[in-house]
């Protein structure tokens, strides 16, 4: 009653500015939970509008030539070439009538010409997938990554404010309907009993909840929210700063607007149909999670839920990390407190890093001196704690034995050999956490035995049924046979916004001073020497051709990584290079240390040169600023080249990545290019030789076969070098 007597006043005018007032709050709730949907519509038409024009233009550079193949015969592309249709857009674009006109040219040809010029256009427009282009900088690039932006801004705020913005518009959406009266004196007037105690109440009710101090904060804070999802509100030059120093984040929101997977199936790691279908069935909660998930990295944490043990095996630069913390934060939302990951030295302050920059969940270091007390708060507060390979058997028993909800062990291919130490502690905290998730980039088709040992730890009864034979099938056919617990995707497959990778062989010939360095390291038999003679003298041909690579970086604007296992190679390069380098990452350097130089490279602006062993700064740590990769020698394992590559050519990439190999003739580089290649030995060396004596019948020395340690593969790799380069140099018969 007192609150009715308090509102007949407002009647009429007020009672009209307070009705309009909530509905114009519950319509803008409703149009910031509709944002993300909105915006992506929005999104995706721009990028249709945007491949159009790609379509368009590739269309006009492409001559009649390209119709003959999909033409039938008797089309007399001659005559229209002499009529000035020149390109497959000519053809699209004349109306039918003037290509009749054409001598010699009838409807039927026509038809054919017409038909050819759509199928290489549905064609054309299959193979467009859009990539924003940095360097051009186009208004409509700007526009969209506006758009982005905004999107990302509405993901958040569509999470952070479903629930109270729900709960006001289902407060006050039977209000209005009842004090829509009260806004009328005449109504109000000639309105009795009920439905008039019925609109004051009401009116009441609608008063208290715009007075309430909650929905005073709420309101402020959709305010806000609503500047950061119009995309007019983005300063173009910071859209593109953004877009250099995380092009990831921009293009995982592109991908769920219909721009990012290409292959639904690849995407879901060849998982047979059945299986496919419970994992999509667990729905991910990622309201804590503050990034935006690709399709696959989705399907990646949806996988680890269902199947609770198993390895993700992606390739390199896809995001496994932020698929695991995909996990934890799922399983968080659903009240569970702890997770663990265990991983080595050398990436522990990058998961640390990302699980700030993914998520709302605290991190904690369970290493080093604070590790005890850092252990004992993570156990209070709950959490991602993050420990290496080294200190979990140091940890203290209440915190290496408390009860964990997910556990991950990044580069898992560390505890392959299972009568290692650390192999053994992995594996007792493999059985006291509720789910465990494996991460490793190595292809395990590749690896069996390892495979098999891995998932012993997991899924003991799957490892007794991995058949070598699955792998000997081919790789899909090796992923469908292990779906229950390996899951693995290709760059190739799901990062179709990737730009390309060049990757070029820079060969060199020695100088006199190298060459004969390196004659004397191979005469005393000085593996080391001969890897380093090609790159030891300010005159060194691999210097120098690294310089102009380098100078050449510098004049486009490019940041540049150079490899090399030899702490003396790096430090003449930064003698050579100067104030363009930024730091050198080696194995003595500190993860912390790692990471501020690294960051320091990226937020430098133009060029700028960072240095690494390759062993080093190979693994676990992203450096996509950089454009161009020099690795200054060959290494033994292509494998370890992959790895330093990727950490450029990797999602987050947005310019064309150069891969530059110097390579040094008539020395070891080549033996060692012959191992990576899977070629034998000297091969060409002995076939030149053979050559040689078949072109002239009098050589007589029968001395010159092929020895038989070079493919004597009992024998260790660098044995076999070694031999062979004595060999060719004439110092061993």
């Amino acid at each position: 009653m007192e609150q009715r007597d308090a509102v007949r006043g407002k009647v009429g005018s007020a009672a009209r500015a307070t009705i309009a007032a909530a509905r114009d709050f519950g319509e803008r709730a409703a149009a910031l939970l509709a944002a993300p949907q909105v915006l992506r519509d929005s999104a995706r038409h721009q990028v249709e509008i945007l491949n159009g024009d790609r379509v368009a233009g590739r269309l006009r550079e492409l001559p009649l030539d390209a119709l003959k193949q999909v033409a039938g015969r008797g089309v007399r592309y001659g005559a229209l070439e002499q009529a000035g249709y020149r390109t497959v857009a000519d053809i699209l674009n004349a109306p039918d009538h003037r290509l009749q006109q054409v001598p010699g040219v009838g409807q039927a040809t026509v038809q054919e010409v017409r038909r050819a010029a759509r199928t290489v256009a549905a064609s054309v427009h299959q193979d467009i997938r859009f990539r924003f282009d940095p360097d051009r900088r186009d208004p409509t690039e700007t526009q969209l990554l506006a758009t982005l932006a905004a999107v990302r801004a509405a993901d958040a705020a569509a999470n952070a404010l479903h629930v109270p913005l729900q709960a006001f518009r289902t407060q006050v959406a039977p209000l209005l309907a009842d004090a829509e009266r009260a806004g009328s004196r005449w109504r109000m007037a000639v309105t009795w009993g009920a439905k008039k105690n019925a609109a004051l109440d009401a009116l009441a009710q609608l008063d208290a909840i715009l007075a309430d101090p909650r929905v005073r904060a709420l309101q402020e804070t959709v305010r806000t929210r609503e500047q950061a999802v119009d995309p007019r509100n983005y300063a173009p030059d910071q859209l593109w700063r953004d877009y250099l120093s995380d092009a990831a984040s921009a293009n995982a929101v592109l991908s769920t607007v219909g721009g990012g997977v290409e292959d639904e199936e690849a995407a879901r790691g060849f998982v047979p149909e059945e299986l496919r279908q419970k994992i999509s069935a667990v729905p991910l909660d990622t309201s804590r999670l503050t990034s935006t998930l690709r399709g696959y990295q989705v399907f990646g944490a949806q996988y680890a839920i269902h199947q609770e043990r198993s390895i993700l095996g992606d390739e390199m630069g896809l995001g496994k990390t932020i698929q695991a913390l995909a996990v934890f934060a799922h399983l968080a939302a659903k009240g569970q407190r702890r997770f663990l990951v265990i991983c080595p030295a050398s990436v522990q302050i990058n998961w640390l890093n990302e699980t700030a920059k993914h998520t709302d969940l605290a991190a904690h270091s369970l290493h080093g001196a604070d590790r005890d007390a850092a252990g004992r708060r993570w156990l209070r507060e709950g959490g991602v704690a993050v420990t290496t390979f080294g200190t979990l058997a140091r940890l203290p028993d209440d915190v290496r034995e408390a009860d964990v909800a997910m556990l991950v062990v990044d580069e898992a291919h560390y505890v392959k050999n299972p009568d290692t130490a650390r192999s053994r502690a992995v594996q007792a905290a493999v059985g006291r956490s509720q789910r465990t998730f494996f991460l490793t980039g190595t292809p395990m088709e590749n690896r069996v035995e390892e495979f098999r040992t891995l998932v012993g730890y997991l899924q003991p009864r799957v490892a007794r049924s991995v058949n070598a034979t699955d792998a000997v099938a081919g790789a899909k056919a090796f992923r469908r046979a292990v779906a229950p617990v390996y899951l693995r995707r290709n760059q190739e497959d799901v990062l179709t916004e990737l730009p390309d990778k060049i990757e070029v062989e820079s060969w060199v010939q020695l100088s006199d001073t190298d060459q004969a360095r390196y004659e004397a390291a191979v005469s005393e038999r000085n593996l080391m020497a001969m890897r380093r003679a090609p790159f030891v003298t300010p005159s060194s041909a691999k210097l120098e051709r690294l310089r102009d690579l380098v100078e050449e970086a510098e004049q486009d604007g490019m940041k540049v990584l150079v490899f090399s296992y030899f702490l003396d190679t790096l430090g003449l390069v930064h003698e050579t290079l100067g104030d363009a380098v930024v730091g050198t990452i080696t194995g003595s350097v500190s993860p912390a240390a790692r990471q501020q130089i690294v960051d320091e490279f990226t937020r430098r602006p133009g060029h700028a040169v960072l240095l690494s062993q390759i062993e080093a700064g190979g693994v676990g740590i992203n450096m996509q600023a950089a454009s161009v990769v020099i690795i200054t020698e060959p290494q033994w394992k292509p494998s370890t080249e992959e790895q330093a590559i990727a950490r450029a050519h990797r999602m987050g990439q947005v310019r064309t990545v150069q891969v530059h190999r110097l390579l040094a003739k008539d020395c070891i580089d080549e033996r060692i290019r012959e191992i990576q290649q899977g070629k034998r030995l000297l091969f060409d060396e002995f076939a030149r030789k053979s050559e040689a004596k078949e072109a002239d019948r009098r050589a007589v020395d029968t001395a010159d076969h092929r020895p038989e340690v070079l493919d004597d593969e009992s024998v260790p790799v660098a044995q076999r070098v070694l031999a062979a380069e004595r060999y060719r140099l004439g110092l061993d018969g």
